[in-house]
């Protein structure tokens, strides 16, 4: 039995639906998307970070002469350029990140919610103290 309703015929042809032009820099017009976007990229300074701390525990474990070698491929202009740049993205990603965690935490107690800062506040007194006490470790005579 066919259908009386009439399927019309495939065509290559097709309307195209109106797009509107977006910039590739779209992102750079609002802080909310600027700051995703760069915290994203600090996910590339904490990692070069952590090999950076692979490679001095492979060098300290070789010895003294690795060590000196490493410790001179440190002092090169572009590896300390480097390593102030991975700085200040990596405290902007835990930043960033601790003040996320009062967002994906929803925690409620007796019906309400806590507010943000009972959970953010407690990452960053840990920071804090832990900062601290290896500042005053690295540095004490």
């Amino acid at each position: 039995m066919k259908s009386s309703v009439a399927t019309p015929p495939y065509t290559l042809n097709h309307p195209r639906w109106y797009r509107k032009r977006v910039s590739t820099y779209w992102w750079l017009l609002r802080w909310e998307y600027l700051r995703f976007v760069l915290r994203e990229i600090s996910s590339v300074f904490v990692a070069w970070f952590v090999v950076l701390t692979i490679v001095q525990i492979y060098a300290v474990s070789r010895g003294p002469d690795a060590y000196a070698e490493f410790q001179d491929f440190l002092k090169n202009p572009f590896v300390l350029a480097l390593n102030v740049i991975s700085f200040f993205f990596v405290v902007f990603h835990s930043i960033t990140w601790f003040n996320l965690s009062a967002r994906a935490m929803a925690i409620r107690i007796g019906g309400k919610r806590v507010p943000g800062f009972l959970i953010s506040g407690p990452n960053f007194a840990a920071w804090l103290v832990i900062s601290a006490l290896i500042a005053w470790l690295l540095l004490r005579e």
